[in-house]
């Protein structure tokens, strides 16, 4: 297993809609390994291929630091298949080191995809891990936490992280 490399904000990777997976073979495996121990180093909740430069509809989400009852869930292919509520909460993401923002996001969700086995599987999330799954499906989607900020405040974002970076 390795340590892989979180791709940061302007990565053009990030505004991609990534591929679907066709073929569940030992390099998704060995990426999916990989993805997970990356997650885990970076103390994140959550992680998806895009982040680690591959354009693939993958997803690892963990909220079992901050949740009770939950564990290790691996997605290939995820979609959001049923939503509702609304709840307000911060969010943040290591593609965007040292940003938090409030934002709404649908408080219940039903997810669907395959797991690291091929078998498919629907997930009943809410709270935290609702939000999770939303956050790394919007990855897949080329969305990004600031995508769903206000003009203004993405534009202030903008110039205090690239100000930043020089």
């Amino acid at each position: 297993m390795a340590i892989l490399e979180i791709r940061k904000y302007p990565d053009e990777i990030l505004k991609k809609k990534a591929e679907k997976i066709e073929t569940l073979d030992g390099n998704l495996q060995k990426l999916i390994d990989d993805m997970i121990e990356t997650m885990y180093k970076a103390n994140g909740i959550g992680l998806a291929a895009p982040q680690i430069g591959i354009s693939k509809r993958l997803i690892i989400v963990d909220t079992s630091p901050r949740q009770e009852n939950q564990g290790l869930i691996v997605l290939i292919n995820p979609e959001i298949i049923q939503s509702e509520g609304e709840i307000l909460s911060e969010e943040g993401c290591l593609s965007l080191p040292g940003f938090l923002t409030r934002l709404k996001r649908k408080e219940r969700v039903l997810v669907r995809g395959t797991d690291r086995k091929g078998k498919e599987i629907e997930i009943e999330a809410e709270g935290l891990l609702a939000r999770a799954l939303q956050h790394e499906i919007d990855h897949l989607e080329g969305t990004l936490l600031i995508d769903r900020i206000s003009p203004l405040k993405r534009e202030l974002f903008r110039r205090k992280y690239l100000k930043s970076k020089k």
